[in-house]
C-alpha cells in the first residue's frame, strides 16, 4: 500500500522525513500564482520544524522581502523529546551564541524568529534569524506552542506522521490557513474525509507520480531496513502517496477535467478495462458505475459513480461533488447493501462497507472509492 513505508516509520519511531527545497518551492509558488499577496503581511508559523535540518524555514527566510512575510516563527523540538534518538550535535549557530546551554539544548525546543533586520545590511533574510530556547519541548500540543499558533495567520509543515490527525485537529481548531505534507490515505481518515468532503481542506499533488524524495536521519545511520532498494538512492528515501494538505486556495483545484462521453470511452479508451465493453460495470450493492481510472470517467453521465480516491488530485469543485467514500463505517453509512455471507467464501477479501461487483460470477472488491456525481 502507498503508506507502507510510513506506517514502518511509525513502527521504527521515526518521524523525521525531511522534505526537499524544490518541493517547498513548487508548492508555494503556486498558491502564489493564484494569489500573489498570500502571504503578504502574514505570520508564517513554522511547528514541528527543524531549521538545521528543514528546508522550510530556509524557504521563508530566503523569501521573506519577496513574499512581503511580516513574521516568520519556527520552532523545534528538544532532542530527547524525538522518537527516533540519534546522537545530538549542536550546531555552530547555536554554540556561538552567549546563552547557548548543552543541556538545555537536548532537553528544550526552540524558537527561531525573522521580523527585523539585524545585522545592518539593509534587507531581512536567513542570516537575521534569532533564536531562543523554549520553555518546554516544542511538542505543538504543548499550551507554549498553541499560543503561538494564535500569532500566526499561516502555518507550513511536514508534521509527524504518525501524529497528522492530531495535527489536523489542532489546525482545525484554530481557523488558520495552513499548507502542509501528509500521505494520500489520510483521506479516508474518519476524522480528516468529512472536511474533504465539504471543502474545508483540499489536496494538490505536484509531486512526480505522487511520490516525494525526503531526506531522514535514517539516512545518515543506515537504518533503511524497511524500504527498498530502489526507494533509497544519492542520501533520499522515496514515499509514495505524498500530498499537499490545505485550506488555501489555488489555481489548479479549479481547473475542469477535460473528459470524454461514455460512449467514446468504451471506444476510445486507453485502458482495456473500459475500451471494448457494452457499459461500465455497476456495483451490486450501491447504485453507482466502477470508474477504475480517473481519465475514464464519463462527462455526460449524471448517476454516482465510484472513483479512485487520487481522482483528489484533479478534483474540481465546480465540476463534480463529493458523495462519501466506500469504506468501512462510512460506506454503511452510504446505505451499502450487505454482501451474500456465501460469496465471503468465494472472494475472503470481501468487507462490510465496501463496494463489490460481479465479473464472471466472482465478487470483485475494488480498491477504495470515492462517491462522485457531476454538478448541473
Amino acid at each position: 500500500m502507498a503508506n507502507d513505508k510510513l506506517s514502518s516509520a511509525k513502527t521504527a519511531k521515526n518521524d523525521e522525513f525531511y522534505t526537499q527545497y524544490p518541493d517547498i518551492q513548487k508548492e508555494m509558488n503556486a498558491l502564489v500564482d493564484y494569489n500573489p499577496n498570500v502571504f503578504r503581511d502574514k505570520c508564517i508559523f513554522l511547528p514541528c520544524d527543524d531549521p538545521e535540518w528543514s528546508n522550510f524555514t530556509k524557504f521563508f527566510a530566503q523569501n521573506f522581502q519577496l513574499l512581503g512575510i511580516r513574521k516568520l516563527i519556527s520552532t523545534s523540538y528538544a532532542p530527547e523529546s524525538k522518537k527516533y534518538k540519534m546522537p545530538y550535535q549542536p550546531t555552530l549557530f547555536e554554540t556561538s551564541k552567549p546563552y547557548f546551554d548543552a543541556d538545555k539544548s537536548k532537553t528544550h525546543g526552540k524558537i527561531f524568529i525573522l521580523d527585523r533586520d539585524i545585522t545592518g545590511d539593509n534587507r531581512i533574510d536567513i542570516n537575521d534569524l534569532r533564536w531562543e530556547y523554549l520553555e518546554g519541548d516544542g511538542d505543538f500540543r504543548s499550551k507554549e506552542i498553541t499560543q503561538l499558533l494564535k500569532e500566526a495567520d499561516i502555518i507550513a509543515t511536514n508534521p509527524p506522521f504518525s501524529l497528522f490527525r492530531e495535527f489536523i485537529a489542532w489546525l482545525m481548531a484554530s481557523g488558520k490557513q495552513f499548507v502542509i505534507i501528509g500521505n494520500m490515505n489520510a483521506v479516508t481518515y474518519k476524522e480528516i474525509f468529512p472536511l474533504i468532503k465539504n471543502n474545508k481542506i483540499w489536496v494538490d499533488n505536484p509531486f512526480v507520480r505522487g511520490a516525494a524524495y525526503f531526506t531522514s536521519p535514517l539516512e545518515l545511520n543506515k537504518d533503511l531496513s524497511y524500504f527498498n532498494s530502489h526507494d533509497y538512492r544519492e542520501g533520499f528515501i522515496r514515499v509514495p502517496g505524498v500530498r499537499w494538505f490545505t485550506n488555501i486556495e489555488l489555481g489548479r483545484r479549479h481547473e475542469p477535467l477535460q473528459l470524454m462521453t461514455m460512449a467514446e470511452n468504451i471506444k476510445h479508451s486507453k485502458h482495456k478495462e473500459i475500451r471494448g465493453r457494452k457499459e461500465y460495470i455497476h456495483y451490486e450493492n450501491y447504485d453507482a458505475i466502477e470508474v477504475p481510472f480517473t481519465d475514464a470517467i464519463p462527462k455526460d453521465y449524471k448517476g454516482i459513480m465510484g472513483v479512485p480516491k487520487s481522482y483528489l488530485d484533479k478534483y474540481c469543485p465546480e465540476q463534480f461533488e463529493i458523495i462519501g467514500i466506500a469504506e468501512g463505517d462510512s460506506g454503511k453509512e452510504l446505505g451499502l447493501k450487505p454482501f451474500p455471507p456465501e460469496l465471503k467464501k468465494i472472494n475472503p477479501s470481501l468487507r462490510q462497507g465496501q463496494l463489490y461487483y460481479m465479473e464472471d460470477g466472482y465478487p470483485v472488491k475494488p480498491y477504495a472509492r470515492l462517491l462522485i456525481r457531476k454538478k448541473e
